[in-house]
């Protein structure tokens, strides 16, 4: 369900308001309506699409976020920095890169029909607009955790489960578990979902809290499933805007479209021709476990041989040492001085690159380490997962070396529900 009619790809920051005393009546009355639900607790290649780790080739990068009609103002003070939830998409996709996310999914319960959703949706529409602006959610027992954002966002998206009990004949094809990968070990603990949230803040606490008041709000309808929770490296320990370095050492995600991008919106948001998702998008979820331990015994080459890039600095083997940098373009017909392939035939940015200008995504990793295992919570962003992130996968899958160290343990596909503007309800295309 590709669609190429280009939407605006920016938050409209001029959408922020105080509009809270305005619902207060019309939340009150979803709690006195009696029916279910109702209640507090009722990658890649040449053209820019980064691989699943590290980059291929390209020059996007560390202004990826530029144009993404948000920045960060050094004179506000840390943890009272404000994003808008309204806009032609939801905030969190290409808004700046906070340093954790959460990703929770929810089941809906049986009984949970298509006029119980709406009430979800307007109980839910309400306490994010509190949560992201520091105000706090109707009963909020703490309200004083939501008083400092620290750049919060939520972003709501929706499984094929949720789509079908609305209306079926609404489900795109693409909306539907991926095909199966001969590589992956899919145990069903961090797969699917109707109903997944999304949360990223620069701190935990406010973070945590909008969780839970929003777990709140759901509980009456689904039953959450699963919970990720991912990492980056915290504000200020790097230079702004530089490429995350995942758990294995490697800089992760160098090539990426941007937002600046003339073609951006046609490969990431939907357009008219989407009816109810346009202004939306299509996310994968990928869990990627790393085996550390095997991980810790290949030496430095080995390991920048894996890659096709550098550690240091990222930069690609087709280049000498020290004569680039991360975003210097891989030549995958360099040479090395024996007569071979300077970017070896099984690395995973040549197994990752493509010469179709079609497979690009639009990606936002985490790394995530729970104690048991750890690794990279890998989401990306697209029109249509089956035509521009599944052939990339399906090449990595087949014979990337680093396939030795990583395993895909979590799959999920999800329609990212198209913005909001003040005094509409998140989620209202759905139903219209």
């Amino acid at each position: 369900m590709q669609d190429t009619n280009s939407v605006d790809s920016d938050i409209d920051p001029a959408e922020v308001g105080d509009t809270k005393s305005a619902r207060r009546f019309d939340r009150r009355a979803l709690f006195t309506g009696g029916a279910v639900g109702v209640g507090l607790g009722g990658v890649l290649g040449a053209f820019g699409a980064g691989p699943l780790f590290g980059g291929s080739s390209g020059s996007s990068g560390n202004g990826i976020f530029a144009g993404s009609g948000v920045s960060v103002d050094d004179a506000v003070p840390f943890g009272e920095e404000l994003l808008s939830c309204h806009g032609v998409h939801q905030a969190g996709v290409v808004t700046p890169p906070t340093s954790n996310i959460r990703y929770a999914a929810y089941q809906l319960r049986p009984e949970v029909d298509a006029a119980a959703l709406q009430r979800m949706f307007r109980v839910l529409t309400d306490d994010i607009e509190g949560l992201t602006s520091g105000d706090s959610p109707l009963a909020d027992p703490e309200p004083e955790l939501a008083a400092r954002p620290a750049r919060l966002t939520i972003t709501l998206a929706v499984g094929p489960g949720l789509v079908d009990r609305v209306d079926p004949a609404k489900r795109p094809e693409w909306l539907a578990a991926l095909p199966a990968f001969d590589r992956d070990q899919l145990s069903g603990k961090f797969d699917g979902g109707d109903l997944l949230v999304i949360v990223q803040a620069d701190d935990t606490l406010p973070m945590a809290h909008a969780q839970r008041m929003l777990h709140r709000d759901i509980n009456g309808f689904a039953e959450q499933i699963w919970v990720q929770q991912g990492f980056r490296q915290a504000r200020g320990s790097d230079e702004s805007g530089a490429t995350m370095r995942n758990l294995m050492g490697q800089v992760d995600g160098t090539v990426n479209p941007s937002p600046e991008d003339e073609d951006f919106a046609s490969l990431v948001w939907f357009g008219a021709g989407a009816g109810w998702l346009k202004g939306g998008s299509a996310l994968v979820l990928r869990r990627i476990r790393m085996e550390l331990d095997t991980w810790d015994q290949v030496d430095r080459p080995g390991r920048e041989a894996s890659m096709g890039r550098r550690l240091v600095d990222g930069s690609p083997l087709s280049v000498p040492e020290g004569e680039g940098d991360e975003f210097t373009p891989a030549d995958f017909e360099a040479k090395d001085s024996l007569g071979f392939s300077a970017i070896p035939v099984a690395s995973h940015i040549r197994r990752a690159h493509s010469t179709d200008s079609g497979e690009r995504i639009f990606r936002r990793a985490a790394n995530y380490d729970d104690g048991q295992e750890a690794g990279l919570l890998f989401a990306c962003y697209q029109q249509d997962p089956l035509s521009q992130f599944v052939p990339i996968q399906q090449r990595l899958d087949e014979a990337d070396v680093l396939n030795e160290w990583i395993t895909h343990v979590g799959s999920g596909v999800y329609a990212v529900l198209p913005g909001f503007r003040s005094g509409e309800m998140l989620g209202s295309t759905l139903f219209a």
